[in-house]
């Protein structure tokens, strides 16, 4: 089923006991980030979590890990709660084969029902603003899609841009945002500020459960988020012209935002605690100044918490991290099976793959470093053979416990390119990589004693079909 916004979903995950309704009256700090916080521990079918009675705030709609576990993910692409992670990716990527879908413009969205202009707007009357971490250097908006164009060819759908990106609260109209250089909003940035003008942007919260899918999704620089969002929802997604900008934003959203990044102005931004598990520091970050809020009659505002994984943002950039990966890597490297990027957004990627001669599985990770994801995320891969599940950590462990030979197995590369949020960086943006072919030698690689390798009973799988129904039993 598709969603065509967050409340239709959010009534799916409220029927299929997936959201939970906090009606106490609980603090705006600390509670509700703490509750998002832990909501992930309650494990693969933790819900999404609901608040509306919120103290000091006489009119606050609150929604938080919407995206938070394996259940809720499944069922923001439409299958069965009970779906499994490996299954989930593996479904992203038949979906992927769809791969343009249009979207569908569509008139009166609900988000036009009410409206601040110019010195009116006061993004404080709007939306019920909380610090997510004790060390946040202010209020965050943090799952909105921002959109933005491509200043010297506006007219090319494909260089449109839907990302989701930390946004600072700095003023009733003033925002901070940070552009990660390596993401497709700094090269329209610097497109914009090399002719001096500002960059129009429309920033979306509250949106349908695909459009934060896609808006995590590192796809390529022309490659169209809407697009994407059709072929996962199986139906084309509803879009429709915000009116003060005119770029095209989602038609089911909560809350949109338009103004301009103010070409070469800069203002201290955060600190903030990140997808990394660790706070970034304070940085001197681009500046948005709000021309017009749009947004539905009584708006429920979705937030995000993140910090130490799993959190939901781990949930959420999970599938939607392997999948282009492994697009990519496909098309230079049939042989390639599966690919496994879900921690930390990828700073850590596995790949499986079958080889065609001695040296052939560094030759694939080296090129996961080269991809669009891997050039700013990508710190340390690990390649194994086709029969290691790389989603499968025992299995991984075992190949590196048993193939790898430090001697000539591993490969640092020095001094690339990584986003500056990566803590392990020394010099902020630049750190050295790391290749670990956990894969068995095959000619002309005579390494190691790898004489016959043991492997499943032919009968295993049928009996652990017979032993889950006989537990099922018990």
């Amino acid at each position: 089923m598709a969603y065509d916004d967050l409340r239709s979903f959010l009534e799916a995950l409220d029927k299929e006991g997936q959201l939970l309704r906090i009606t106490e009256e609980v603090n705006p700090e600390p509670d509700i980030a703490a509750a998002a916080n832990a909501a992930p521990r309650l494990g693969d079918a933790a819900p999404a979590l609901y608040f509306d009675n919120v103290k000091g705030f006489t009119d606050a709609r609150i929604a938080m890990n919407v995206h938070g576990s394996w259940a809720n993910h499944a069922l923001a692409l439409g299958l069965p709660k009970e779906t499994g992670t490996k299954e989930q990716v593996e479904e992203f990527v038949r979906r992927w084969a769809e791969f343009p879908v249009a979207p569908e413009r569509r008139a009166d969205p609900p988000w036009a029902q009410n409206t601040q202009e110019g010195d009116d707007v006061d993004i404080f009357q709007v939306l019920p603003l909380i610090r997510l971490n004790d060390g946040d250097g202010g209020f965050y908006i943090d799952k909105a899609a921002v959109v933005s164009k491509d200043p010297e060819d506006p007219e090319h759908s494909g260089k449109q841009n839907v990302g989701i990106y930390r946004i600072q609260v700095k003023g009733r109209r003033k925002l901070a945002l940070q552009p990660v250089p390596m993401h497709d909003i700094a090269q329209h940035l610097r497109k914009a500020e090399e002719t001096g003008a500002d960059l129009p942007v429309a920033i979306t919260i509250g949106n349908d459960p695909v459009i934060s899918i896609v808006a995590s999704t590192p796809m390529k620089y022309d490659e169209n988020e809407y697009e994407l969002a059709g072929a996962l929802r199986g139906a084309p997604a509803p879009i429709a012209e915000a009116p003060l900008t005119g770029l095209p934003v989602p038609w089911g959203s909560e809350v949109v935002i338009e103004g301009v990044i103010e070409g070469r102005k800069r203002e201290i931004e955060g600190p903030f605690g990140e997808f990394t598990g660790h706070y970034s520091g304070g940085r001197s970050m681009t500046v948005i100044r709000i021309d017009r809020i749009s947004y539905r009659t009584n708006p429920v505002f979705e937030h995000l918490y993140l910090g130490m994984p799993w959190t939901e943002v781990d949930h959420l950039i999970a599938a939607s991290t392997c999948v282009p990966l492994y697009e990519q890597l496909k098309k230079d490297f049939p042989e390639v099976q599966a690919v496994n990027a879900m921690y930390t957004h990828g700073l850590v990627a596995i790949v499986s793959t079958k080889k065609r001669y001695g040296g052939f599985a560094k030759a694939v990770g080296l090129r996961v470093l080269t991809t669009a994801h891997g050039l700013g995320y990508a710190t340390t891969v690990i390649v194994v053979d086709e029969d290691v599940d790389p989603f499968n950590l025992p299995q991984v462990m075992w190949a590196l416990s048993t193939k790898m030979n430090p001697s000539g197995d591993l490969i640092t590369i020095p001094n690339l390119p990584v986003l500056e949020l990566a803590p392990q960086a020394q010099s902020p943006g630049i750190v050295d990589k790391l290749v670990i072919d956990a894969t068995t030698p095959v000619e002309p690689d005579r390494r190691g004693n790898y004489s016959t390798q043991v492997h499943d009973l032919p009968e295993a799988a049928e009996w652990l079909t017979r032993l889950q129904r006989l537990s099922a039993r018990r």
